[in-house]
C-alpha cells in the first residue's frame, strides 16, 4: 500500500484535474495487479507509469467527438504511452475506475470534515465549561419554563456533534469501497485477486459483491449523514438566532468594526451567518433526497445516478465544510450577555419555581390535583397583576400557608435548587470540571516512605 499524499482542501478534491488524476491512479494500480497475476507482461506497468500523462483540454476535445468521458481519458493517456497503452483498462469497465476514484475523493473529503467537526466539538466544550453556571431561563413552546444554564445549552450541542462525529466516521468508513469486477460484477475477465490488490494498494476495501457499480445505498448513507450534520448546524444556528432577537438579546453574533447590518436601518445587528447556515442546510437535505433516489437503478446499472452525483458530492461536501467553518467562527466569537439572561429569567417574576412549589405541597400531603390548583391560582394572580412576584403572592396565600411556612416557601424560590445536578450532567456528556492541564496538575503520585523521609531530612538540614 502506497502512502496517501497530503489531503488537499475541499475545493481541490473536486477539481477536474484531481478527479482525472484519481482515475489514472486507479488504472496504474490495476496494471500492477494485472502484471502480478499474469494478465499482462511484467514490464508493462513500469513502462506505462514512466510515460502516463493526461491533458484536460485534450480529453475535453476528444469527449466532444466520442461523447464518453472515460474513453476520452483512456485515448488521451494512450497518446502519451504509445503501443503499451493497449493494456490500460484491461478487463475493466468505466465504473471500475469511476466508483473507485470517487471513493478516494470521498475519503479525502471525509478527513477534512472529520477535522472540522472535531474543531466545533472543542469550541462547544469550552463554551459549556465557561458558562456552566451562567443562569438563564429554559423555554418550552417559547415560554419561560424552568431555570437552566447557558453551559447546559452548549453541552447539549456538544453531545449532539459527538454523535455527528460518530455518524460521519462510520459513513466515511462505509464509503471507503472500491471495485474492479468488470462490466456486470462477475470478474469474467479479471480475477478477484486483482480487485483485492488494487483496493489494498489504494487504501480501500473491496466491495464484497457489485454489479457494474458499487451499490448506491452506501452513497445515500454518506450524503444523508452530511444532511443530518447540516440539520444539527441549522438547529444550533436557529437557537442562536432566537436568542439574538431584540426582545430576548441573550447572545449575539460578533459584529465587527465597520460591519453594517442593513442598507436602510443603521442600528441593525443581524445574525447573518446563522441565517446563512440555516438556509444552506436545506440544500444538504435536498441532496440527501437525490441520493436516496439514486439507490434504485435498472438491473445491473443505468446512469441516472451519474449526473446527479456530479452535483451532489462536490456540493454537499463543500457546503458541509463551509457551514462547519462558519459555525466555528460564530461559537468562538459569540457574545454572551449574562446580565440579559438573568434579567429575562426574572421577567416571569418567580413563576419558573411553580413546579418546585407544586412538589413541595405534594410532599406535605396534598393530592397532585389539589396542589396544582393552589399553585396555578397563585400563578394566575401574578399574570394578572403584572408587577408582583409568585413568591410574594404565595407568602400571602392562606391556603398555601396552611401547609408551608414562610421559611420553607423562601427555600423553594432558590435558583440553586435547579442547578444542583449541572455538574452531573456535564460529566455524563464528557465535560469535566477543570481543563485537562488543571486536572492533571491535581493528580500527584503517592508518596513513598523513602520520599517522605528524604523530604523531612531536607527540611531539617536546610533550617
Amino acid at each position: 500500500m502506497i502512502p496517501r499524499y497530503t489531503i488537499p482542501e475541499m475545493g481541490e478534491i473536486w477539481t477536474e484535474q484531481n478527479k482525472v488524476a484519481k482515475w489514472l491512479e486507479v488504472e496504474l494500480a490495476s496494471l500492477d495487479a494485472l502484471a502480478q497475476y499474469g494478465y499482462i507482461p511484467k514490464d508493462v506497468p513500469r513502462e506505462i507509469r514512466s510515460k502516463a500523462r493526461f491533458d484536460l483540454e485534450r480529453i475535453q476535445e476528444i469527449e466532444k467527438v466520442v461523447q464518453h468521458d472515460v474513453i476520452a481519458f483512456l485515448t488521451n493517456v494512450s497518446e502519451y504511452v504509445g503501443p503499451a497503452g493497449r493494456y490500460v483498462h484491461y478487463g475493466m469497465t468505466s465504473s471500475d475506475i469511476l466508483d473507485t476514484a470517487l471513493a478516494l475523493q470521498l475519503t479525502d473529503a471525509s478527513a477534512i470534515l472529520v477535522r472540522e467537526v472535531k474543531k466545533l466539538i472543542d469550541l462547544l466544550r469550552e463554551k459549556a465549561r465557561a458558562h456552566r453556571g451562567t443562569l438563564m431561563v429554559g423555554r418550552s413552546h417559547g415560554v419561560h419554563a424552568e431555570p437552566i444554564t447557558f453551559g447546559l445549552k452548549m453541552a447539549l450541542f456538544y453531545d449532539e456533534f459527538k454523535r455527528n462525529l460518530r455518524r460521519l466516521e462510520i459513513a466515511a468508513e462505509n464509503i471507503r469501497v472500491g471495485k474492479i469486477s468488470g462490466a456486470v460484477g462477475t470478474f469474467a475477465n479479471v480475477d478477484p485477486r486483482v480487485e483485492a490488490h488494487v483496493c489494498k494498494h489504494l487504501g480501500l476495501k473491496a466491495a464484497p459483491i457489485s454489479t457494474q457499480i458499487i451499490q448506491r445505498d452506501i452513497h445515500a448513507e454518506y450524503i444523508s449523514t452530511l444532511a443530518i450534520i447540516g440539520g444539527s448546524l441549522e438547529k444550533l444556528a436557529t437557537e442562536i438566532r432566537g436568542l439574538q432577537k431584540t426582545e430576548t438579546l441573550e447572545v449575539q453574533e460578533y459584529f465587527g468594526k465597520g460591519q453594517k447590518g442593513s442598507s436602510a436601518m443603521p442600528h441593525k445587528r443581524n445574525p447573518i451567518t446563522c441565517e446563512r447556515i440555516a438556509g444552506l442546510a436545506r440544500i444538504l437535505r435536498g441532496n440527501a433526497l437525490a441520493a436516496m433516489e439514486s439507490i434504485s437503478l435498472w438491473h445491473e446499472r443505468d446512469i441516472t445516478h451519474s449526473s446527479v452525483e456530479r452535483v451532489i458530492f462536490p456540493d454537499s461536501t463543500i457546503l458541509a465544510h463551509y457551514m462547519l467553518v462558519k459555525m466555528q467562527g460564530v461559537i468562538k466569537n459569540l457574545v454572551v450577555m449574562k446580565d440579559n439572561m438573568r434579567s429575562n429569567l426574572e421577567r416571569s417574576r418567580g413563576m419558573v419555581f411553580s413546579q418546585s412549589l407544586l412538589l413541595e405541597l405534594i410532599k406535605k400531603g396534598l393530592t397532585r390535583e389539589e396542589a396544582y390548583k393552589l399553585v396555578q391560582n397563585a400563578a394566575m394572580r401574578v399574570w394578572e397583576n403584572g408587577t408582583t412576584s409568585l413568591q410574594d403572592v404565595v407568602l400571602h396565600d392562606r391556603a398555601i400557608l396552611k401547609h408551608m411556612n414562610a421559611v420553607k416557601i423562601r427555600e423553594v424560590f432558590d435558583y440553586r435548587y435547579h442547578l444542583k445536578n449541572v455538574e452531573t450532567i456535564l460529566k455524563r456528556v464528557g465535560i469535566g470540571g477543570a481543563t485537562r492541564k488543571a486536572a492533571s496538575s491535581k493528580r500527584r503520585r503517592p508518596k513513598s516512605k523513602k520520599m517522605v523521609a528524604a523530604r523531612r531530612h531536607h527540611r531539617r538540614t536546610s533550617r
